[in-house]
């Protein structure tokens, strides 16, 4: 057999085994951020709320039938009965739809409840209608990215992340 014909029959034996050759499987994707128990969420939210003397934080007038249910609300958390307080926040809701606090506060209660879309929801629409600065909007943010974590939206979360040191704003130095 010539030298040719021997490189050609060598091809053709090779070229099957060529084709089985496979790319290396892509590298893991990066983990994704522990998600954490409804409780973990709330607290995550609540220590991003911490305010200190320098701070700018304006507080409304409330109307005193919403300040009991607000206080009816806390009451509940403190006994961890969470769906009572969620319904004390329906009732003050219904009496002030728009108080951005009342509605953070049942956005955290969604999440101690682990109804993630709502606590989103409640916290967007607090967050449109109240202070773009200070501990609330922290909560406003924090809750967002709480609950888009809980889902899985990564990228979302991180977004909320950033907004929320945008939040922080100095107070005045009064001498």
């Amino acid at each position: 057999m010539t030298r040719p014909c021997r490189l050609a029959l060598a091809c053709a034996l090779l070229l099957p085994l060529a084709a089985c050759v496979t790319e290396p499987p892509p590298p893991p994707a990066a983990p994704a951020p522990p998600r954490l128990t409804p409780t973990q969420a709330l607290n995550a939210v609540l220590a991003v709320a911490k305010t200190d003397d320098r701070e700018l934080d304006v507080q409304p007038i409330r109307d005193p039938q919403v300040e009991d249910l607000r206080e009816a609300s806390v009451a509940a958390q403190r006994r961890r009965d969470w769906q009572a307080s969620a319904d004390a926040l329906n009732q003050a809701l219904l009496i002030s739809p728009d108080d951005p606090a009342v509605l953070q506060e049942r956005a955290e209660v969604a999440l101690a409840l682990g109804d993630w879309e709502r606590a989103e929801t409640l916290a967007r629409k607090a967050l449109s209608l109240g202070s773009k600065t200070g501990p609330l909007c922290r909560r406003h943010w924090s809750t967002i990215e709480q609950s888009q974590i809980a889902r899985g939206e990564t990228q979302n979360a991180a977004s909320a992340h950033v907004q929320i040191a945008a939040c922080t704003v100095a107070g005045f130095d009064r001498m």
